[in-house]
């Protein structure tokens, strides 16, 4: 194919053996993967294990595509000697890059095999161009960007950063932002950024309006988005030159693998050839979008890459796997159920088109009674179609079938599994491994009474040989041309390669040598070429002891903090008059200031310094392209310190001439040493330890770090989703964004009630942003006294909606708590808090749906 515009890279998931040839199969430019006895973001995967890596690579590299390795999770500080020991074993493997959440990661791969290829995962949270910057510190060549930017905000982190672009276009949407979810810690005692996710954004939740509960019928499932499918925005995605365009999906089958890679695959070339708005290519595009909404489909969305869209982000009525709509029961007479058209089905305006559904028999449906998360809900496979016109269908059963005495007038029909796209993903994983993959261009020479000489080049690898026997003047016919050289030379059928091209200029004219000299040195060069393109996976790694290497060296790069450490402090984290008002009435001598608008802020930070109070003004925890401004007013208000919620600001507030004290918080994520001195070293004066470390972990990481530049936060409800998707407009107005949706944050407040009963407010940001909050306060009170003793003097209270007098109350009992005059259980009991720190291991209230 010669296309008109350069294709990006497409990048299939692979969470076992069966997905991974899948995606070969269907002609996938790489695959990524994750391991067992990895630190990979889908921990429920079958995943694979490390003795597999060889031959993983081996089979990608045949089928012509690269094998990139999920490294995806945060590492604990007693972790970094694994860590270290499997880089090695990956490094040698000739994995082609690894995907990175964790600095740490990226410092001890570079120092140990500067040419691995490290590529920032979405867990990074790289949202914008500054943000990338942080990202090519860390020595990485490749950033995975979140869901939630558009093509128009692509475009300006590609303009704005040489790294290459990876961009999701297919599968399922998380509702927060990735390495920004806390749920699973809060609600199910474990880790999303260890891979861990509970799924707790599929659940049904009830909703609360300024106290009163708000009825939501059967949409109630208000956090779990639909998936995505991105193809209406390859077009700009092509033109902006974005590298990679990644499939998600780990978790699923081989049917999944295969139907999403085949369609992207032709809607690329399609893209790429200019003719993807012809007739033929839509036509296709919506056959192949049917055929995957049947195989996996929580019904499809262009996410937030065609422009925000908070109506139809969120279907609502249902938390997994529907499939297609074909219409609602008309009728239930013995074994048949007749279907026709009903009430459409709400679409996303941004998805792709999808041809209409024609059931067939084999096709399995469900019966929508309402209740998306019953089990045992009426369904099974179709035995026979009659259609009886207008978009009618007679459906009829066998026995064993559904359960037709449960299936009634006007329930919804979905079409929810196609045998047809399984049985043909089972035939192409057990095929023979896709070959000719890989482009070879052949060049000759020679002479007449010297050997013919060949070379074969694969990417950066050639190989050169030559016939055993001399070339000598043909004795009829023009001797060796092109067609005969490429058809004994260049036919490497049942090998990894394709000729891709024949360069004979360096071969005089009417000269021969026999065929079977040809197809001698073709099998030597094959055999060759396979053995140099092992070979030059090998990489060179440095000796055992990265980590401590990589941990003096930042050390000796670390920056002295410009704050003192004299003493144990209390800080407030502050977002209301009230609390603030309290905050000065208890004697604090610093507060961090976390406001909706600025307007209020600049009155809360004259306030705040009219009563002598040191201020640290909190940044948003993402910035997307565009939103460099919202760092301006905070600089205005010349703070005394900013607290740090992502890359981009830190990058920005180091190079200023005069920065504020920086102290990084909790979403950045520090879980071990390295990373924290990693960050100490390029300005931060402090840093708070990240919430997914439990007692044992923090009390490691502390061991090995300056603790004294260690903030802990002691008292919050865990900011659980951090998401772009705004439930206030949703519910409260029409709008699809800000700029449509009249503000209801600004005269409501919202809760959302979890299926035990607990209310979670949800806060809007500066950003138009929404954070759920954890509803019940968790407290550290326990560990104070041993944290001051390992060295740790900055510790937090986080405050949400608390009023002034309870916020009064927190603070005079945690103050009490610092200065030792009370003891932590006398603290829990005047507070009333949940005492928690971190994940808390064995904690069976795990909030789990099935994905």
């Amino acid at each position: 194919m010669t296309s008109r515009k350069k294709p990006p890279e497409i990048l299939a998931p692979a969470g076992d053996w069966d997905s991974l040839r899948a995606g070969l199969a269907a002609g996938a430019d790489a695959v990524y993967f994750g391991l067992d006895d990895g630190f990979n973001a889908r921990a429920r995967a079958q995943n694979f294990v490390a003795e597999d890596l060889d031959a993983i690579v081996r089979a990608c590299h045949d089928a012509g595509a690269r094998a990139y390795l999920t490294f995806n999770t945060l590492i604990f500080e007693a972790e970094l000697p694994v860590v270290e020991a499997l880089l090695r074993r990956v490094a040698l493997s000739g994995v082609d890059a690894l995907i990175v959440q964790d600095p740490a990661v990226c410092l001890m791969a570079q120092e140990m095999c500067p040419d691995l290829e490290l590529h920032a995962s979405t867990q990074m949270t790289i949202s914008s161009a500054e943000g990338a910057k942080f990202a090519a510190g860390l020595g990485v060549s490749r950033v995975v960007l979140p869901r939630e930017l558009t093509t128009a905000e692509v475009q300006r982190v590609r303009e704005g950063t040489d790294l290459e672009l990876e961009v999701f276009v297919h599968g399922a949407l998380c509702v927060s932002w990735s390495g920004q979810c806390l749920t699973s810690e809060a609600w199910g005692g474990r880790s999303a950024n260890r891979g861990q996710c509970a799924q707790s954004c599929r659940l049904p939740y009830d909703l609360l309006v300024d106290g009163e509960r708000r009825p939501l019928g059967e949409a109630r499932y208000l956090l779990s988005p639909r998936d995505l499918a991105a193809h209406m925005s390859v077009p700009d995605l092509v033109d902006i030159g974005v590298h990679t365009l990644k499939i998600e999906g780990r978790l699923k089958g081989a049917a999944y693998v295969v139907t999403a890679v085949e369609s992207m695959r032709r809607w690329v070339d399609a893209v790429c050839e200019e003719r993807h708005e012809g007739p033929e290519a839509v036509a296709t595009l919506a056959a192949d979008v049917g055929e995957m909404r049947r195989v996996y489909s929580r019904g499809f969305t262009g996410g937030f890459l065609g422009g925000t869209d908070h109506q139809s982000f969120v279907d609502g009525r249902f938390p997994k796997h529907r499939g297609a709509p074909l219409g609602v029961v008309a009728a239930v007479r013995g074994r048949e159920v007749t279907v026709v058209p009903g009430e459409p089905v709400a679409q996303s305006a941004t998805a792709p088109p999808e041809a209409p559904l024609v059931p067939r028999a084999g096709m399995g449906v469900a019966f929508d009674s309402g209740r998306p998360q019953d089990e045992d809900e009426p369904g099974g496979p179709i035995f026979g179609v009659d259609e009886l016109g207008e978009g009618s269908f007679l459906l009829r059963f066998g026995d064993p079938g559904p359960d037709l005495g449960r299936v009634f007038p006007g329930q919804r029909v979905w079409v929810s599994g196609d045998p047809q796209a399984v049985v043909r993903a089972e035939k192409m994983v057990r095929a023979a491994a896709p070959t000719g993959r890989v482009p070879v261009p052949l060049v000759v020479s020679g002479r007449a009474g010297e050997p013919l000489r060949a070379t074969l080049s694969a990417g950066e690898v050639s190989v050169s040989g030559q016939t055993e026997g001399a070339l000598e003047p043909a004795r009829s016919g023009a001797g060796l041309d092109e067609a005969l050289l490429a058809d004994k030379l260049g036919a490497f059928g049942g090998t990894p390669f394709r000729l891709a091209g024949l360069d004979a200029s360096g071969l005089d004219d009417g000269l021969y040598v026999p065929a079977s000299a040809l197809k001698s040195l073709r099998r030597t060069l094959v055999d060759a070429l396979v053995t140099a393109r092992e070979s030059a996976r090998r990489r060179a790694v440095q000796p055992e002891g990265s980590a401590g290497r990589v941990r003096d060296l930042l050390r000796a790069r670390l920056k002295p903090a410009r704050v003192a450490f004299d003493e144990a402090s209390l800080v407030a984290l502050c977002r209301t008059p009230a609390q603030l008002e309290a905050a000065i009435a208890a004697g604090l001598r610093e507060v961090e200031l976390d406001w909706m608008e600025l307007v209020g802020l600049r009155k809360a930070t004259v306030r705040a310094r009219e009563a002598g109070l040191r201020v640290v003004l909190a940044t948003t925890r993402v910035q997307k392209p565009g939103e460099e401004g919202f760092g301006k007013p905070l600089e205005a208000l010349s703070p005394d310190g900013v607290l740090l919620r992502h890359w981009a600001a830190l990058e920005h507030l180091r190079a200023l001439d005069s920065p504020p004290v920086l102290h990084g918080d909790f979403s950045l994520n520090v879980t071990n040493s390295l990373t924290a001195l990693h960050l100490l070293g390029l300005g931060l004066d402090t840093f708070t330890v990240s919430h997914d470390l439990d007692e044992r972990q923090l009390a490691a990481l502390l061991a090995a770090a300056p603790a004294e530049r260690a903030a802990v936060v002691v008292h919050h409800h865990i900011p659980t989703f951090h998401t772009e998707h705004c439930v206030y407009a949703h519910v409260l107005s029409e709008g699809r964004d800000a700029k449509t949706c009249g503000l209801p944050c600004a005269r409501h407040a919202l809760s959302l009630v979890d299926p035990k009963g607990l209310a979670h407010p949800v806060i809007t940001d500066v950003g138009c942003r929404n954070t759920v909050f954890e509803a019940r306060a968790q407290s550290a009170a326990a560990l104070v006294p041993s944290l001051i003793a390992s060295g740790v003097r900055r510790f937090r209270v986080e405050l949400v909606r608390e009023s002034g007098d309870e916020t009064r109350t927190v603070l005079d009992a945690y103050s009490d708590l610092v200065a030792g005059r009370i003891t932590p259980r006398a603290c829990v009991e005047r507070v009333g808090v949940h005492e928690q720190f971190g994940v808390v291991r064995g904690v069976a209230r795990s909030m789990a749906t099935p994905a």
